[in-house]
């Protein structure tokens, strides 16, 4: 594996990185560890472990964890003090749209879903991890959210990353005298590898994937560059958000998402 071309900017520091298991949050994690971070993979796949792994000789740990429950993202931060000794960085990565459909055809359960998994994980792994940070004298949150805050055929979850936004720009003022900075990046459409787990374990109805094909031609035509972004292109911003070189910037939400503001 070869060198990160900031190696050694994590060096000192842990790192809790939730939703690792793939896609975006695995990627952060092991680049993290390469740049010398401390990191706990957190996730409720259990292949979570196979991920840490393959970091090979830097220094991480997996563990698994139900965020939609403040029990799971308690736990989770008690367990990276407890491993590390302690926790300076979080980075909340859990969430994604379970459907994609009109509002009209969402069910009730159906939008209770969509916020349990893209708006709670954040709120309350930020919670539990605040005592770790205050132990520390301050410390960084990164929180992934969406442009999809303006977006077809997905409202429940746009209105969980709005939430997701109001959590970071409210406790960025909340904690700005406690020495924490609290940022978040707001990706647009991400080509990533095939789900180990899908984002709908129901499986897509031929009306949702045909609502699914209308999402991907409103993304590719809002976004100037008319494309989805790569993985990469995710990992970088929130890296350098997460690290010190950051440290003047804190309640900015930063669109990564080839112009799309959301």
């Amino acid at each position: 594996m070869s060198a990160p071309r900031f190696a050694g900017r994590f060096t000192g520091k842990v790192l809790v990185v939730t939703g690792a298991a793939q896609g975006i949050g695995r990627a952060v994690a092991l680049r993290a560890a390469r740049e010398g971070g401390k990191v706990l993979l957190v996730d409720r796949a259990e292949f979570v472990a196979e991920v840490a792994a393959e970091a090979g000789g830097f220094e991480t740990a997996a563990f698994n964890a139900d965020l939609e429950t403040y029990e799971g993202a308690a736990a989770a931060m008690r367990f990276a003090a407890e491993t590390f000794g302690g926790i300076d960085i979080l980075i909340n990565n859990v969430g994604g749209a379970i459907r994609m459909r009109p509002y009209a055809e969402f069910e009730p359960p159906q939008i209770d879903a969509e916020i349990r998994r893209s708006l709670m994980p954040t709120l309350y792994c930020c919670h539990a991890v605040l005592p770790h940070l205050f132990a520390r004298g301050g410390g960084t949150i990164v929180n992934v959210s969406s442009n999809a805050t303006r977006g077809i055929h997905r409202v429940p979850y746009s209105a969980a990353k709005g939430g997701v936004n109001a959590i970071t720009q409210s406790l960025a003022m909340e904690l700005a005298q406690r020495n924490i900075r609290v940022v978040a990046t707001a990706p647009g459409g991400t080509e990533a590898p095939s789900r180990r787990i899908p984002r709908n374990a129901a499986g897509d109805s031929t009306d949702e994937k045909g609502w699914m094909a209308d999402v991907v031609r409103q993304v590719k035509e809002t976004s100037f560059v008319k494309r989805y972004g790569t993985i990469e292109e995710q990992v970088a911003p929130i890296l350098f958000l997460a690290s010190d070189e950051a440290s003047y910037i804190t309640g900015s939400v930063l669109p990564v998402a080839g112009g799309d503001t959301g």
